[in-house]
């Protein structure tokens, strides 16, 4: 009820505030302040039939195999990601979905292809070790094997005086070996009532970490990718000495992690940062082992390959798109969107982070179409690419559409992804802005959804809430006011677009399934995805038939953020400003 009463005071003072200031007309279409029905119309007999051709005539499967299996790893401007685009639009056509077609996003970077890595102790014993070549690095001459030495972590560049000589012809093992507890974790984690009541309240204290938002601190940004930028140099210093390859520690108990994280730089994949040594993540134990043995004056040695191919300097990005056209005419051309990023990391198949929610999205439409759906408002499905190296997918495709922003122009800032950066000029808005109504997304995994974030619009928290009400008996109970962030969505919420995350239950995706060699399809279940794919079905169906299009919350002025007013002004007097 608190959260009714909120919604409908929110819509109330939007009313208010556009009589007060016509100026802000400018900012707002009319169908976003359009009134919203107390009460929702729901289709409660579509619904069920969603419902039964979502659990019990499933495709999505199918899908898994598809492009797991078939297609496997997808990285942003590879070979791999254009056979997925290629597989995902096959896809589309086959279910009869419309205006099917890739859509650039702009210049991405380097085309990149691991071919193959392995790594095998040959001194003092032998052994075999898991290991992949970290993404964008360069392959070695053939299979080669060299002596081991330890590199501790570099702070600074005169800390590569010491190591001057010491590295020609030499595997360096880069960094400290993690320690490993004995006592393991468990891998699985389900949502009980008390974490989806802790969702339901929201943070006074503005902490949402446990969400993944991103906190907005540009100095903490510029240390963390200003570190980045330093491994840059500390890899250009180890081939300048020439070294044959790095070694760095990437996980344990199997799980392999291997992401940008891992490589010598977070731009490698831009021909201007191409990393100057070949590298590679190996299992933190058979890391261990080898510094420990280095440690005790034990002569160490490695037979390494690690195979990669290049393939051009300016590969293009590109998303994904199809749609079921709207029908009444006075609705047709406005959008709802739902979809999930096709592109991962190269470890494992992508298929938690975030093939789930490509072939969710992709299921949802085969469901619609399945059912032959006529809805009022067009529905576009969107398959993102480069989200991994920034969002990059869906924030070109927001861009192109609906709103540019404007960012910080200093230097110390350019060293972060762009995504990051401080946000300095107002939102300049695009004429389809007026007509995208809501963006879902599915990106945390393949868990099934137990609710969504509201992204702190209490009009559509109520709105929400009572669609959940048919669908609750499938797991779904949760309208949270939070934010979550990392992910497509907040692409569209940072233009005043509606963009919702749904809350997924987190299964072993942060334990072990996101951006690791375990990310496959055996990480998958069946029930979940199949529950997920209905929910979407659903929100989106809802979405695309209401009279008025979803509230939104008031336009984001980021331009603003540096002139408010200060804590201490005008409330002590002769205090320091």
């Amino acid at each position: 009820m608190k959260i009714l009463v909120a919604g409908l005071l929110a819509i109330s003072f939007c009313a208010f505030a556009v009589d007060k200031d016509k100026e802000k007309e400018k900012e707002k279409p009319k169908a976003a302040t359009a009134a919203q029905p107390a009460t929702e119309t729901l289709d409660l007999e579509t619904i069920a039939r969603i419902r039964d051709e979502g659990i019990n005539d499933s495709h999505i499967m199918e899908y898994a195999s598809g492009l797991f299996d078939g297609v496997g790893s997808r990285l942003t401007g590879s070979p791999d990601f254009a056979r997925a685009q290629q597989w995902s639009l096959d896809q589309f056509r086959r279910m009869g979905a419309s205006n099917v077609h890739a859509e650039s996003w702009g210049e991405f970077g380097m085309g990149w292809q691991q071919i193959g890595t392995s790594a095998q102790m040959t001194a003092p014993g032998t052994a075999t070790f898991l290991a992949q070549a970290t993404p964008w690095s360069p392959a070695t001459s053939g299979e080669v094997t060299a002596e081991i030495i330890s590199v501790p972590d570099l702070k600074q560049e005169k800390d590569f005086e010491a190591w001057k000589g010491k590295l020609a012809g030499k595997i360096i093992l880069y960094g400290d070996a993690p320690k490993i507890t004995p006592d393991l974790s468990t891998l699985i984690e389900h949502y009980d009532q008390a974490k989806l009541d802790h969702f339901r309240s929201y943070p006074l204290d503005g902490d949402q970490n446990d969400s993944h938002v991103l906190p907005d601190e540009p100095p903490l940004w510029e240390k963390v990718f200003g570190d980045m930028a330093f491994l840059e140099k500390v890899g250009r210093f180890f081939a300048d000495e020439h070294a044959i390859a790095v070694l760095r520690p990437g996980g344990f108990s199997g799980i392999l992690h291997d992401d940008t994280g891992s490589s010598l730089g977070w731009f490698v994949y831009r021909p201007e940062h191409k990393q100057a040594i070949p590298s590679a993540v190996i299992a933190s134990e058979a890391f261990g082992r080898m510094q420990r043995l280095g440690s005790h004056g034990v002569p160490v040695s490695v037979r390494l390959n690690i195979a990669t191919k290049f393939f051009g300097d300016h590969e293009p990005g590109n998303d994904v798109i199809a749609e079921i056209p709207g029908t009444d005419p006075s609705l047709k051309d406005e959008i709802v969107m739902l979809g999930g990023h096709l592109d991962c990391w190269i470890a494992g198949t992508g298929a938690t982070d975030d093939g789930a929610g490509a072939i969710v999205a992709l299921e949802a439409m085969r469901i619609l179409r399945a059912l032959n759906i006529q809805p009022r408002r067009t529905i576009r499905a969107a398959l993102w690419g480069g989200e991994e190296q920034g969002i990059f997918g869906s924030a070109g495709y927001v861009s192109n559409h609906f709103a540019v922003r404007s960012y910080s122009t200093k230097p110390e800032e350019q060293i972060v992804p762009e995504f990051l950066r401080h946000q300095t000029g107002p939102v300049s808005i695009k004429p389809e802005h007026a007509k995208l109504d809501a963006y879902f997304n599915t990106d945390n995994g393949g868990g099934k959804f137990v609710g969504i974030f509201a992204e702190g619009n209490s009009a559509v928290a109520a709105i929400f809430q009572q669609w959940a009400v048919p669908i609750s008996d499938l797991g779904f109970s949760t309208v949270t006011m939070r934010n979550t962030g990392s992910t497509d969505h907040v692409t569209f919420d940072q233009v005043g677009l509606p963009g919702f995350q749904f809350l997924q239950d987190p299964r072993d995706y942060d334990t072990r399934s996101a951006h690791t060699n375990q990310d496959t399809y055996e990480r998958l279940s069946e029930s979940d995805l199949k529950q997920a794919a209905v929910v979407m079905a659903i929100f989106v169906y809802n979405t695309a038939q209401r009279d008025a299009m979803l509230p939104r919350k008031p336009m984001p002025h980021p331009e603003l953020q540096d002139q408010r007013v200060k804590p201490l002004e005008g409330i002590y007097p002769g205090a320091k400003q």
